[in-house]
């Protein structure tokens, strides 16, 4: 590493805390030790560090409570907890009270110098990241990294990122379907030390269990009928990087308990192997659907929440940011004009007030539909009322009053559109499971285009 990292070990331990000094100083980093929690944060007044090195089991102040009051008084320095019980409730504990890892005793001075050469690529990434995160408090920015959004509850989503990325925490996004989970998901893996790595997504919703557990593990030859050559799972794929399970609520319990198994050590086996294979990775997962709700029900395991919800994201819906609207909608208008080749149209004031005022229920993955038929069907250089054909939701001055049943096919046509007739996305925005929509689908006469 190009600078030295300012080092703080703080065990009650003597020697404990003077073996890891010395790794540290033969690193080439810069080591301070202190015997207890009082005596580090007084350290802390005087100096600053970049990293501290903390036990967990301390007379006094322990390493949780040193970790909070480091947390609140030096939010930029990086905090390892070190522990010799390492039960998931301790190590979640401290991610969730901000630390970035833990270590397990015994531990061998290589594996602590790989995590320090981690954390010290979390501390450049912090220190790079500061500028952008004054321009963020100023409300500078209108956008970050692909996604558009200057409303506050999206600069918070922003400032969550930052936060969040600097830290390996696995992170569960929540929000309603087209609400952009994936682009939060790209945002973390881009901007944490991980970036060099891969980023490995799948959908848990669009497969059998089957079928899932062969894409996240990998199978052998012969594994099963069809199984002609051994292939790869996404865990491995995500070895060194970033595995994102979307709609990770409809995952079976037999499978979330297979995934707690490998986060607790990182081995697993391909379907029909047995060898005993590695990966590490980040994990990242979003769903639409209320997990704790789940949870009470007996559909989802609560340690697998506890284990996968240790920083939570929330992506507001496009109807809560309504100032957002036509940033975006410009965006995607510049986009899909320069894809078609034209100049990009203007948006007449009437189209401008519709936009706003529509309750969007398929979210910016609606408002990206609208706008790419758009543009392609403005001919004027301007786009209004009569390009937006998805925004008329109700009738028109001197037309015939809809019946409720009408209404609510009209809407339900409107919320599959926007979701390219993906019935399990328009059931989750509907708020109905698949076989109602199903069954109003075929009483209403609808059919896909």
């Amino acid at each position: 590493m190009s600078t030295p990292l300012q080092v703080l070990v703080v065990d009650d331990e003597l020697a404990m805390r003077e073996s890891i000094a010395a790794w540290l100083i033969q690193d080439g980093q810069q080591a301070a030790k202190a015997e207890g929690g009082r005596e580090a944060l007084a350290m802390m007044e005087q100096r600053e560090f970049d990293l501290a090195l903390v036990d967990i089991k301390m007379p006094g102040m322990d390493g949780i409570e040193l970790l909070r009051r480091i947390k609140e008084g030096h939010p930029d320095t990086l905090v390892i907890i070190i522990t010799a019980y390492g039960s998931i409730e301790s190590a979640v504990e401290a991610m969730k009270a901000g630390a970035s890892d833990y270590l397990l005793k015994p531990f061998d001075p290589e594996h602590l110098m790989l995590l320090l050469e981690k954390m010290g690529r979390q501390r450049r990434l912090m220190q790079e990241n500061q500028m952008l995160r004054q321009r963020l408090a100023e409300g500078q920015m209108a956008g970050f990294e692909d996604m558009v959004g200057g409303s506050q509850d999206m600069l918070k989503v922003f400032d969550q990122i930052e936060e969040v990325a600097a830290t390996d925490a696995p992170v569960l996004i929540v929000g309603e379907t087209g609400t952009g989970k994936e682009l939060v998901a790209r945002a973390i893996h881009n901007r944490s030390a991980r970036s060099f790595g891969p980023f490995v997504a799948i959908n848990c919703g669009a497969q059998s269990e089957s079928l899932l557990e062969s894409e996240l593990f990998g199978h052998e030859r012969g594994a099963f009928t069809g199984a002609v050559k051994a292939r790869r799972g996404r865990l491995e794929m995500a070895d060194g990087g970033t595995l994102f399970l979307d709609e990770v609520g409809e995952i079976s319990q037999k499978m979330q308990v297979s995934l707690l198994r490998v986060l607790e050590d990182g081995s697993f086996l391909r379907v029909g192997g047995g060898q005993p294979l590695t990966s590490d990775f980040r994990l990242i997962c979003a769903t639409h659907r209320n997990l704790p709700e789940l949870i009470s029900a007996g559909e989802f395991r609560q340690d697998f929440y506890y284990r996968t919800n240790v920083f939570s994201v929330t992506v507001p819906p496009l109807r809560q940011r309504r100032e957002d609207v036509i940033p975006l909608a410009e965006h995607f208008i510049a986009v899909f004009a320069q894809e078609t080749g034209k100049v990009p149209p203007e948006l007449e004031d009437k189209a401008r007030r519709a936009l706003i005022s529509y309750s969007w229920p398929g979210n910016v993955r609606e408002l990206r539909n609208i706008m790419e038929r758009a543009v392609i069907v403005s001919k004027s250089g301007f786009i209004g009322l009569e390009q937006l054909t998805f925004l008329d939701e109700g009738p028109k001055p001197g037309s015939t009053a809809l019946s409720l049943a009408e209404m609510e096919t009209e809407h339900i046509r409107r919320v599959l559109q926007a979701h390219g007739w993906n019935i399990t996305q328009a059931a989750a925005t509907l708020g109905i499971d698949r076989t109602t929509l199903g069954r109003k689908i075929k009483k209403a006469g609808l059919r896909s285009p």
